[in-house]
């Protein structure tokens, strides 16, 4: 083989390697294989061209060029601490945090240029006008509901940004010396107004029983004498039957008992007494004697 031969024959192999040199880096840059985090925003003569989603894409070698690769994982913000004045001019230093991911990249690269401070600026001012339109107690209670507000407000505001913000949270709210001293003096002054009344209700209770234990006394005092008064209407009634039956003798006789009951508690009386009698008290005493002698 000549000298000329053996030239021709290295320019050649050269050429073909020079080829499978080219052809494996068109290859390689005509092939985009995109992790399942990321999207890539394609750019062809420096405008946008498209945007590649997670696998395997084929692009057009040294036209299409990967500008940008935007990971499409949920982001955290920095928590953020801001002071805000509550409808009732009381002024608070609230903590937020604001979780968000990217999903339309090509509007998040060609419309704004820091995502992380964009929105932080946003959640401030929406933060600041959401406690303006509440009092302070309203933003301790409905914490929730101003957590809710705030999202979607942020999510409006970020809209043409290509974001979506998944979670907003409302860390701390935190009030000057001077309110907290303010409100442990409120807080003291209630828990003093529930001890006196809690007090007070306790005397009124203290009062109702005892007037309802009186009632009850009295009631039964008037159903014991209710009683005592139809048993002597019933003795009387049956006084009055036995007269009715049996004539004045029985009545008569019934005297005569009593009299000579009466005589015999005036006889077991205890030291010298002298009994007065009438002067037809021993007559009316022998009758009863003969009327208990006659019955027996």
């Amino acid at each position: 083989m000549s000298e000329q031969q053996l030239i021709d024959l290295l320019s050649s192999s050269a050429i073909y390697v020079l080829g499978a040199i080219f052809l494996i880096i068109v290859i390689f840059k005509g092939v985009r294989i995109v992790p399942q985090s990321e999207k890539y925003v394609v750019e062809r003569f420096g405008r946008l061209h498209s945007v590649l989603g997670p696998g395997i894409n084929f692009v057009i070698p040294f036209l299409d060029v990967v500008a940008h690769k935007i990971s499409i994982l949920e982001r955290q913000l920095p928590s953020a601490q801001q002071d805000a004045i509550s409808k009732d001019n009381v002024l608070v230093q609230v903590e937020t945090s604001v979780f968000y991911r990217i999903t339309e990249p090509e509007k998040t690269v060609y419309r704004i240029r820091n995502v992380d401070a964009a929105i932080a600026t946003t959640v401030i001012g929406i933060v600041r006008a959401e406690i303006g339109k509440m009092d302070l107690d309203e933003v301790q209670s409905n914490r929730d509901q101003l957590i809710t507000t705030i999202k979607s407000s942020v999510e409006q505001a970020v809209d043409d940004w290509g974001i979506e913000v998944t979670r907003t949270e409302i860390l701390d709210v935190n009030l000057d010396q001077a309110t907290r001293d303010a409100m442990m003096q409120q807080l003291n002054a209630e828990r003093a107004r529930r001890a006196q009344v809690t007090e007070a209700e306790g005397a009124r209770r203290s009062v109702e029983l005892a007037a309802d234990a009186e009632l009850y006394a009295a009631e039964q005092t008037a159903k014991a004498r209710r009683i005592q008064a139809d048993a002597e209407a019933y003795a009387t009634s049956v006084v009055a039957v036995a007269i009715k039956e049996n004539g004045l003798e029985a009545a008569q006789y019934q005297i005569a008992l009593k009299q000579v009951e009466a005589l015999a508690v005036l006889g077991n009386g205890e030291g010298k007494q002298t009994i007065i009698l009438p002067a037809d008290a021993a007559e009316a005493f022998g009758n009863a004697f003969k009327m208990l002698k006659g019955k027996s």
